[in-house]
């Protein structure tokens, strides 16, 4: 498996100032034998993601798409327009793997067609070439739809899990609820060994293992849904 963790305004989009503020995350997933890759969630700069993968002597076959946010898939934010999926068809024709839940939000964000998705359920999975295999986790909370992507023992988490933090639930779409569910009940059971890949470099390593998120995370750690809504003020 070929896997490549890129930085937005170090790796691509490096003479965007709101692209290096944000600091997303975007992926490489590939087989090294069939050198067919799969890109999660390309936006800022698409054409410098795309070569870096052809750089790399891979060919994009498809996106992933972990939620709608524009600085995850393209679209307007804060009256910034962000290169997204829409500019990455028009460099080649490829399929964007959305979580059903998601895929309205995709369109209306991005303003690609329904056949441009391949809607997918939480434990769906694609195969990447012919040895490379994705397993699609709905992680609701961040958006109604957000997923994250476990590849052999690395999970892409979006904006769902950070390394010591997890993602907003004061935003349109989110589900403080759901959140709490999808951590403590769904990520947090995930073996120790798993490695962390987050959406954004929003600490102090752009890496971690679940095994020291629950220890140091507390998202991870917030024992009943009681507790959790007075931690999230609510």
């Amino acid at each position: 498996m070929y896997f490549q963790q890129l930085l937005g305004g170090r790796d691509f989009a490096r003479i965007n100032p709101v692209a290096g503020q944000m600091a997303n995350f975007v992926y490489v997933i590939g087989d090294e034998a069939t050198r067919e890759c799969v890109l999660v969630d390309p936006a800022w700069d698409v054409r410098g993601i795309y070569d870096a993968a052809i750089e790399a002597g891979f060919a994009p076959i498809g996106a992933l798409v972990t939620h709608y946010h524009p600085d995850h898939v393209g679209g307007n934010l804060f009256r910034h327009e962000i290169e997204g999926l829409t500019q990455l068809l028009a460099i080649k024709g490829m399929k964007i793997y959305v979580n059903a839940e998601e895929a309205d939000g995709v369109k209306a964000v991005t303003g690609v067609s329904e056949t441009d998705l391949v809607r997918v359920a939480s434990g769906d999975t694609l195969k990447v070439g012919d040895a490379v295999e994705v397993k699609f986790l709905h992680t609701p909370g961040h958006t109604p739809g957000s997923q994250c992507f476990l590849v052999g023992n690395r999970l892409v988490s979006g904006d769902t899990l950070f390394v010591k933090g997890c993602g907003r639930v004061d935003l349109p779409g989110s589900d403080p609820d759901e959140m709490w569910r999808t951590l403590t009940r769904k990520l947090a059971t995930l073996p120790d060994d798993t490695v962390l890949y987050p959406g954004h470099d929003y600490a102090d390593r752009p890496t971690s293992t679940l095994g020291e998120e629950k220890r140091e995370n507390p998202y991870l750690r917030v024992p009943t849904i009681e507790d959790w809504r007075t931690m999230m003020g609510r």
